[in-house]
């Protein structure tokens, strides 16, 4: 039931950097014929496959990353303006996608009674929404290299930033260093901070989403 709205939910992301690159002058992506849904252009052989069942037969959390799309700030008509565009518009599309998700779940409810077949879609669907909050705003926390930590970098006088991107070879080793700690300790970062912003904007978009459904 997570895995069909995963897929898409890492797929689209990915695309969205790329896509919103070229528009900015960027055509890396695209040449590199990475701008399709097609999930096998996506897989990372480290991040999609030898971590994430590494945590699963080790009994551990849920967690891995897709190859990021190539792009070059230096083909960018503004390289710190544009890069704030396009490290947003991954999260951008996640929660785009988690809206299509709640109008689907609408419309069941609208079309489709209770009993009537329509569960396992629903269930779908319900990932959907959450999958999709949960990567947007995971990939918003402002740490280096997650897009949050791009778009803070763009944001920042060219000094502070160029000091600030020093963390990124280390930062995906934090992130992974606090998951592994919320999982096997009594430390719970993700769970208090992260987690009910999830829960809050998951219930703002279902209750909000699907017009008159």
């Amino acid at each position: 039931m997570w895995l069909i709205p995963g897929i898409f939910a890492i797929t689209v992301h990915e695309v969205a950097h790329g896509w919103v690159a070229k528009l900015f002058g960027d055509r890396t992506a695209a040449d590199a014929g990475r701008l399709t849904l097609n999930p096998i252009r996506h897989v990372d052989l480290f991040g999609t496959i030898v971590v994430p069942l590494s945590l699963y037969f080790l009994g551990g959390p849920p967690f891995g990353w897709a190859k990021p799309v190539p792009v070059i700030p230096g083909n960018l008509r503004n390289p710190k303006r544009d890069m704030i565009f396009v490290a947003a518009a991954g999260p951008a599309s996640n929660l785009t996608m988690a809206t299509i998700w709640a109008t689907v779940i609408a419309v069941l409810i609208y079309l489709v009674p209770v009993g009537g077949g329509g569960e396992l879609l629903f269930a779908i669907a319900s990932y959907g929404v959450l999958i999709n909050v949960a990567l947007a705003l995971f990939n918003m926390i402002p740490l280096p290299p997650l897009d949050g930590g791009r778009v803070l970098a763009g944001l920042l006088p060219r000094p502070v930033a160029a000091v600030f991107n020093r963390i990124e070879p280390f930062g995906l080793f934090l992130i992974f260093g606090v998951i592994l700690l919320e999982y096997y300790t009594s430390v719970k970062i993700v769970s208090a901070w992260l987690w009910p912003w999830i829960q809050d904007t998951t219930d703002f978009i279902i209750a909000n989403a699907g017009g008159r459904f």
